[in-house]
């Protein structure tokens, strides 16, 4: 006589393709801001997002329990970058206080305890997390955006609409390469690597979000929004399978392109400055981060029938 035999669950997972990315709206929002929010991050490896604010509040959420578990006031120095090390309730941040020359760009390396940051004095600082001074500096001709690529080997210096390529190891003997975004010679913004390693964006000023082929340099797409303020952040990101770009916008708009095809999808707004814009790892979700920070996740409804794996 044979027993009853457990039910077997069966997960389905969602791809992500143009008609999900275009489904996607807000599905949970924190509204208890009382200032924009200037940076924030996703751990790698758990649930957690961490923000930081011009109510000069540091925060910490569990996504996957919609909390928010710990508010940190940085009333003395504010605070204006954020992002993880590899512990899940550590961070790094940046002052927004008493310094002209200010952090504008801050990138960790993923597999050691060390991080590069650039600045308005045009200079690019080398980090180890254990030391309290810099561990090298490299100076440049304008205001820099800084990116790790996902392994850490190589980190990229953007200004003057070039892109420089550094070995982390030997960084001191200069760029590797460099790569040129054309003719846009505006101020860089934000720039990243694809999880993966094979793309690059980077976002300008002048509201331009050049893609490029980090392996061979060439400049493949070029994206423009509004322009956004001397004071303000265009950024934008790769979904996890770096199939997909979200940016920001000079009009608060938040806007999705196709690498394959162009642009997919557009969601208007009423706000003045562009969202900061965030892709959860290894999930179908994205954040934005404006006065609130909201969460955008797929619409089932919109979407009838979909193509799914088991």
């Amino acid at each position: 006589m044979h027993g009853a035999q457990p039910e077997r669950e069966e997960r389905v997972s969602m791809e992500l393709t143009d008609e999900v990315l275009k489904s996607m709206e807000v599905g949970m929002a924190f509204r208890d801001y009382n200032g924009r929010i200037s940076s924030m991050d996703f751990h790698k490896a758990t649930s957690y997002l961490v923000t930081a604010s011009a109510d000069e509040s540091i925060r910490l959420y569990d996504i996957q329990n919609a909390l928010c578990l710990k508010t940190i006031n940085s009333k003395k120095y504010g605070v204006d970058l954020v992002c993880f090390t590899s512990h899940p309730t550590t961070v790094i941040y940046s002052s927004k206080n008493g310094w002209d020359g200010g952090v504008v760009s801050l990138s960790l390396c993923p597999c050691k305890e060390s991080f590069v940051s650039g600045s308005l004095d045009r200079t690019v600082l080398l980090w180890d997390q254990r030391a309290e001074k810099s561990q090298g500096l490299l100076r440049v001709q304008g205001r820099p955006a800084v990116s790790y690529d996902d392994q850490g080997m190589i980190f990229a210096i953007a200004f003057g609409g070039l892109i420089r390529m550094f070995d982390a190891r030997k960084f001191e003997k200069g760029p590797f390469d460099t790569y040129s975004v054309g003719a846009d010679k505006s101020e860089a913004n934000v720039l990243k690597f694809s999880s993966d390693g094979r793309l690059m964006l980077l976002t300008t000023m002048d509201g331009h979000i050049h893609i490029l082929d980090s392996f061979r340099g060439n400049l493949l797409s070029t994206y423009n929004v509004k322009p956004v303020s001397s004071h303000a952040t265009l950024e934008a990101s790769f979904s996890p399978d770096g199939m997909y770009i979200l940016s920001g916008s000079g009009d608060g708009s938040v806007y999705a392109w196709s690498v394959r095809s162009g642009k997919v999808a557009c969601w208007a707004s009423t706000d003045i400055e562009p969202p900061l814009i965030k892709w959860a790892p290894g999930s179908l979700m994205f954040t934005t981060g404006s006065s609130e920070l909201s969460f955008w996740v797929p619409d089932l409804s919109k979407l009838g029938s979909f193509v799914g794996s088991k």
